[in-house]
């Protein structure tokens, strides 16, 4: 998952925002493997989730643009994005560079 402690501004930070859809056919498998892929990247620091049945945000952190790249450039990543019209009713995609950050009792936040 994630360490914040760990994280060192700056970096950045893509924030998933999606609605599922009731067509998920797949989606358990692929999400599985690209979270075990991910892991295999450098520079890729963590991710969280958070969120009800009906509307889920998936954050994960990236140290640099090179890291991002490689994810981007990544099959297994790049087919799971070739399903998401049909695994998501409705979907956004933002990429954020942090530049400072704050926290309090992040234990608390697992």
């Amino acid at each position: 998952m994630l360490d914040r402690t760990k994280l060192q501004p700056p970096f950045y930070a893509n924030i998933f925002s999606y609605v599922p859809s009731q067509t998920r056919e797949g989606y358990a498998a692929a999400d599985e493997a690209t979270l075990r892929e991910v892991q295999q990247i450098p520079g890729f620091l963590g991710y969280e989730v958070t969120g009800s049945d009906t509307r889920r945000i998936f954050i994960s952190y990236w140290r640099d643009m090179d890291a991002i790249d490689a994810w981007r450039k990544n099959h297994t990543h790049q087919n799971a994005k070739s399903h998401g019209k049909e695994w998501y009713s409705a979907y956004h995609s933002m990429l954020v560079r942090v530049e400072s950050h704050s926290m309090w009792q992040p234990e608390l936040l697992v």
